[in-house]
């Protein structure tokens, strides 16, 4: 493989992109905020994989520790009528629109609290205060159906937006073309956000793909795209932010494409052994790409913020993350009847 034709460059580097952020010109007060909700979303997945690992979680888990600047920097700028569409590797997704932790746990475990009513588990999450229209299993199977909730916007004439998060490995679906054509050829308005982690479950791209840069494919349909540092808050932010005002004011689709890399396994608590794949090599130079450590150093560079802010932060969201927990653990399962009742719909 000539290396020379990936098109990523220093974005696929893990050498590289490892100074604090630039926030200048940012919101401190949002920033913190944002801060809080990665933290919450990282520690609230480092449960759910201790919990995997202790084998007290009956469904398959897909976690997304090290890519939280991605759905945070997104959510920022949407609205409770936008809808947003997750993949299976969601809890971030859902966590950074507003759903609740203890909803998330609980529908993990199983739970009559849950998101789903405990029927889903974790990869079949639903958020419809938060504008969370969903997560499924299927690979590429919810970029469509955004699609389709895109055009419903624009013909009920709102300024609502559609929002769908899909991974390399999904770009290699028919679904993602006959969608990105459609989306472009009608002006919907639908954000196309993809997770290039470099490794769809377990082979490299550098293995699938004649180049590494997956918005080609959107520049291809004539959708305006963008490829940007996923671990970098504050670009994540910015761009989003240009993106949907511009699908708000009837500019058309988008595609943003944000490099990052997952500390886990495909699916699982393991980080380095992936399906047989040794990535701990790479593993130990991403981790230096941290989302959360560059904002925090980026924070304390810029004054009014130290180690103990942070602590205390980060206490706090253990705390949350615990307490939610052990709500989820003991509340009830559904009874049985809602296996048929919420699977089926009633004649009326």
């Amino acid at each position: 493989m000539d290396m020379d034709s990936f098109e990523l460059g220093d974005l696929a580097n893990p050498r590289c992109y490892t100074e604090p952020l630039d926030i200048g010109g940012c919101d401190p007060v949002l920033l913190r905020a944002q801060l809080r909700m990665m933290l919450l979303i990282r520690r609230v997945e480092e449960k759910i994989g201790d919990m995997l690992a202790a084998q007290k979680i009956p469904t398959p888990c897909h976690l997304g520790i090290g890519q939280e600047a991605i759905a945070v920097g997104v959510s920022e700028y949407l609205r409770p009528t936008d809808r947003v569409f997750g993949a299976h590797r969601s809890h971030a997704h859902f966590l950074a629109l507003g759903g609740e932790v203890t909803a998330l746990m609980a529908e993990i475990l199983g739970r009559d609290a849950g998101c789903s009513r405990g029927m889903g588990g974790s990869m079949h999450l639903w958020g419809g205060s938060v504008g969370f229209f969903g997560s499924v299993p299927i690979v590429a199977g919810t970029v469509p159906l955004a699609v389709g909730a895109a055009l419903a916007a624009k013909k009920d004439g709102e300024s609502a937006v559609a929002v769908v998060y899909l991974g390399d490995g999904a770009a290699e679906e028919g679904s993602i073309h006959e969608s990105l054509n459609l989306a472009a050829v009608w002006k919907l308005p639908v954000l196309f956000v993809c997770e290039n982690n470099l490794f769809s479950s377990h082979m490299h791209i550098s293995l699938r793909q004649p180049s590494n840069r997956v918005a080609r494919y959107a520049e291809a349909h004539c959708i305006q795209a963008a490829t940007v540092d996923g671990n970098d808050l504050v670009v994540v932010s910015r761009t989003s932010d240009d993106m949907v005002a511009a699908m708000r004011d009837g500019g058309g689709p988008r595609f943003l494409e944000v490099v990052t890399y997952r500390w886990r396994g495909h699916v699982g608590y393991r980080e380095d052994n992936d399906v047989g794949v040794n990535r701990s090599t790479d593993l130990t130079l991403w981790k230096r790409r941290d989302p959360i450590r560059r904002l925090v150093d980026a924070l304390t560079m810029a004054g009014g913020w130290d180690n103990h802010a942070f602590h205390a932060m980060d206490e706090a969201v253990k705390t949350e993350v615990e307490k939610a927990w052990q709500q989820a653990e003991t509340a009830p399962y559904p009874p049985a009847s809602a296996l048929l009742d919420r699977v089926y719909a009633e004649r009326h």
